[in-house]
């Protein structure tokens, strides 16, 4: 492992720079920082400064921020360092390395070192959780372990759990967080209750088994709980539970890519789908209708809400599960990558007194993401805001929300009806699926209400043509859409591992083709232990937004085609999704591929 002192990185001879009582530093292997004993890891060396005098002298903060967070400390009782994090003065790598030089500690990089698994299994997952911490090398009798809160109290902990000598060095708290998800598999040991599962006399005992609620410990019970807490730690917004002919199929959605993480037995496919269903309060004997259900649950100390919905197939029941993390901060309007222009453009649209606004985009596009961040810039305490949607994903104390519920007859149209008797200034509605709802939306932007929606199309063109297919007529259509936003979503290169690479030629003429600026060099990532070695971390929005000028009313009253709408939307300034991506690339924030698998093109 190649540890760092400060910024000083060990040498390929396999050295480390040390510190010594009379300042200087000399050279000695990195493995003797392993295999030697180690009676108090973390001391105050000679010229200890305080943190906030270290980074004012590192030009990392100024005074003023310093004297924030020691205020903030008084009332919290929180480190300095974390409340400088917080309050955005400093990065978390800022405060690793501001750490590493106070205390003379080596500082570790868990994007390219890996945690080595024999390290891993000397501390329990829970103890590591609980302490923000990750081993990363051992020997016999020592061991390195990497935290983001270096002190003498831990270290003391670390040796009496471990037995072992210990060594401390330093990392960002965001990468110790993901070396824990990473190197604590929670799929890891799930054979056991496979085979379980397997011992019992017969698949309906199972099933039986799971309509018990006192049974936790159940097989069924266990593999669920793991797999749900699998996909939160890998940051999968989905989870897709398909039963093929020899087996079941699990698969995670991250980054908005499907990957294969488990197969299980075909014969556990319909006591995990009853478990499922028992757990979102669902109809386990109906197994032909499709269903949908909702799970409000905790996983690793986190508050997560999953919905579910079933639906027959060939081989048995597919379940789908999409996992909404309460513990992620909303995005600002701000925060959603949308170009300056665009941005400032749309900032004053939803703002307009009354009218109606479309987010426009193909399933998992993040349409929601955008509605909900515009309802964050708008939110004031003078307007009543209020919501009806399928269901509510996120929880906002001052809005009024609505969930639908089709059993009881709250549909989106109907819900939308007591909504316009509720005196309302802005009105969302989480999808227009219908005629119904799309001819009420429309009246009450026409009578003084602002609206909010979101609607499946491939962009904001044929978003118009959609409300036109639904049979609203086109001069309604033309008097109460103020703008349409369309919008994907593309993997975004991480850049903890980006490289140079040459694209093939296809990709390269459809680069130039797409009006690309010319370059020499592009970039990928290629893989590190942040992104789980895909190349990718997180996505990045793709916008475009039409503007419902009086020419393009004009041509929406007219029936004018996608292609003519399209032509005076560009005359009048709208960059395309296509333009948008391509400079993405330029950007090296994504791939040419990304670009073709995601953009339509005509």
């Amino acid at each position: 492992m190649r540890l760092r002192k400060g910024s000083t990185v060990t040498d390929d001879a396999g050295f480390v720079s040390v510190p010594q009582q009379d300042g200087k530093r000399s050279r000695r292997e990195a493995t003797v920082v392993a295999e030697a004993p180690v009676a108090a890891p973390v001391v105050r060396p000679d010229g200890w400064q305080p943190l906030g005098e270290l980074l004012m002298a590192r030009d990392a903060v100024d005074h003023p921020q310093v004297a924030e967070a020691l205020l903030q400390q008084a009332a919290s009782g929180k480190r300095v360092g974390a409340l400088l994090v917080e309050l955005g003065a400093i990065s978390e790598r800022d405060l690793a390395e501001a750490l590493a030089e106070q205390l003379s500690l080596a500082l570790v990089d868990l994007g390219t070192e890996t945690p080595d698994p024999e390290a891993v299994a000397v501390i329990p997952e829970s103890f590591a959780r609980a302490h923000q911490c990750i081993p990363m090398m051992r020997t016999q009798d020592a061991i390195i372990i990497a935290v983001a809160d270096p002190s003498d109290a831990l270290a003391v902990q670390l040796q009496s759990q471990t037995r072992l000598d210990v060594t401390l060095v330093v990392a960002p708290g965001s990468e110790v967080r993901r070396a824990i998800d990473q190197s604590y598999r929670s799929l890891e040991g799930i054979d056991q209750f496979v085979k379980a599962f397997e011992a019992t006399s017969s698949t309906k005992k199972a099933v039986a088994l799971t309509s018990d609620s006192q049974q936790d410990d159940a097989p069924v019970v266990q593999v669920v709980n793991k797999i749900i807490s699998q996909a939160l730690r890998d940051r999968a917004s989905d989870v897709h539970i398909e039963p093929q002919d020899n087996r079941l199929r699990i698969r995670f959605r991250i980054d908005g890519a499907l990957h294969d993480v488990l197969a299980l037995p075909d014969a556990m496919g319909p006591a995990l789908v009853s478990r499922l269903k028992i757990m979102a309060g669902m109809n386990i004997v109906e197994r032909r209708r499709p269903q949908d259900g909702q799970i409000a649950m905790d996983v690793d100390g986190r508050a997560v809400d999953i919905r579910v919905a079933t639906t027959g197939v060939i081989w048995g029941e597919k379940v789908v599960l999409r996992i909404l993390d309460k513990s992620r901060p909303l995005y600002k309007l701000s925060d959603l990558g949308m170009p300056a222009k665009t941005h400032e453009t749309f900032s004053k649209l939803v703002r307009a007194p009354f009218g109606m606004v479309l987010c426009a985009g193909p399933t998992g596009a993040g349409k929601t993401t955008t509605l909900y961040a515009t309802m964050s810039e708008i939110n004031e305490s003078q307007s009543n805001i209020m919501t009806i949607e399928d269901p509510v994903e996120y929880v906002f104390p001052s809005i009024n929300q609505i969930s639908t519920n089709e059993q009881a007859g709250l549909t989106f149209s109907t819900g939308l009806k007591s909504i316009l008797r509720q005196d309302p200034d802005v009105i969302l509605v989480g999808e227009i699926r219908d005629v119904d709802t799309a001819r009420i939306a429309t009246q009450a932007a026409l009578t003084g209400h602002f609206v909010l929606s979101s609607l499946h199309a491939t962009d904001a063109v044929a978003a118009l043509h959609r409300f036109l297919d639904m049979g609203i007529e086109s001069f309604l259509i033309a008097s109460s859409v103020l703008g349409v936003v369309g919008q994907r979503l593309l993997r975004r290169n991480c850049t903890k591992c980006l490289k140079a690479y040459k694209p093939g030629a296809e990709e390269i003429a459809f680069y130039s083709e797409s009006g690309g600026a010319a370059k020499t060099k592009f970039y990928k990532g290629i893989g590190c232990n942040f992104c789980s070695g895909t190349g990718f971390s997180d996505r990045i929005g793709v916008y475009e937004l039409l503007t419902v000028t009086p020419e393009i009313k004009r041509l929406v009253v007219g029936w004018a085609t996608q292609d003519e709408l399209r032509r005076m939307a560009v005359k009048q300034g709208m960059r395309t999704l296509n333009d948008e991506a391509i400079a993405l690339v330029e950007q090296d924030l994504t791939t040419i591929p990304e670009v073709i698998r995601h953009i339509y093109t005509a």
